[in-house]
């Protein structure tokens, strides 16, 4: 049973990292109370979870820039993204964790061409230090 936890955790994660929008982290929190769990293997599988989802996400934002080139986002998160993206570069990526404004990060990001390993790994580090105080303050 434990396994079906890691295992929906991930997958919440993942979805919460894209542009629909999730709970993970309530999801890790309850999982972390659990008599068996095992926090440093719910920290990697929300992390590499959200991480994959927010990588999505900038593929998704680079696929939308090579089709349409001169779309301009409608959102005002989007918006708001987009000026940051633009006055910080990819190292806004560590704010990817943001809720509202972290998913639009990674579309602008993606959407912008930022630099593709250093964004996934600002992506990755941003994500991951999230639910690293999360599972800290179940500790």
């Amino acid at each position: 049973m434990a396994d079906l936890g890691v295992w929906g955790l991930f997958v919440s994660s993942f979805i919460s990292a894209t542009l629909m929008p999730g709970g993970s982290e309530v999801l890790l929190g309850y999982l972390l109370t659990q008599p068996d769990s095992q926090p440093q293997t719910l920290l990697l599988a929300a992390s590499v979870g959200n991480s994959l989802g927010g990588i999505v996400t900038f593929a998704m934002g680079w696929w939308v820039a090579a089709r349409w080139p001169l779309l301009q986002p409608e959102k005002r998160a989007q918006q708001r993204a987009l000026r940051v993206i633009q006055s910080v570069g990819p190292t806004a990526l560590l704010l990817s964790w943001l809720p509202v404004i972290g998913d639009p990060l990674c579309f602008a990001a993606g959407w912008f061409r930022c630099h593709l390993l250093l964004s996934l790994v600002l992506i990755t580090l941003g994500k991951t230090l999230r639910f690293l105080f999360i599972v800290l303050a179940f500790s």
